[in-house]
């Protein structure tokens, strides 16, 4: 490792000249693509700053940062699972009924939101507010899925509502 400095700027940078390569490394097998990986690596340098920690105060930079990279890769191949999974819904329509390209966009934009949103919440509350919007379901089934009382399937609606409301506003 290089030689430390009290300058956070220069931990910083000593952190990256150290490990950029070996994450990058470690990023590519993982996604099987440079482009992604790079990204990646830059994100997590970048949640590395915005996080303020200090570099030199890391016993163990290495599991520091595949613990960020861990957590950034996960949410990326979550959010290409729901776009695959929004382009195979598109393809099944007549070309007639398919939206515009930029329309796509923003689509996949709301989707990605929501699922920032979402991903906050519990997994019963997740599922409540998705078996509720998207299935149709009511209080009283969701209730007997979640094996908890309708009025708890009710708070984890209103929950989830204004995860998605104030998500909204944050944009």
């Amino acid at each position: 490792m290089s030689e430390p400095s009290a300058d956070p700027k220069s931990a910083v940078r000593t952190l990256y000249l150290d490990h950029h390569g070996w994450l990058l490394s470690r990023l590519r097998r993982r996604t099987r693509n440079h482009a992604d990986a790079e990204d990646l690596t830059a994100d997590t340098f970048v949640e590395i700053v915005r996080s303020r920690v200090d570099p030199l105060s890391l016993g163990e930079p290495r599991a520091f940062l595949t613990t960020i990279a861990q957590r950034l890769l996960y949410r990326f191949q979550r959010r290409a699972a729901l776009e695959r999974a929004y382009l195979e819904r598109l393809a099944l329509l007549p070309e007639a009924l398919a939206p515009s390209p930029e329309d796509q966009f923003l689509v996949m934009e709301a989707i990605r939101l929501l699922d920032d949103a979402l991903s906050t919440l519990t997994v019963e509350a997740r599922t409540a507010f998705l078996c509720n919007q998207l299935d149709g379901m009511n209080h009283e089934e969701i209730a007997a899925c979640l094996n908890v009382s309708v009025r708890t399937v009710g708070r984890y609606i209103r929950l989830a509502m204004t995860c998605c409301y104030l998500a909204e506003w944050d944009t």
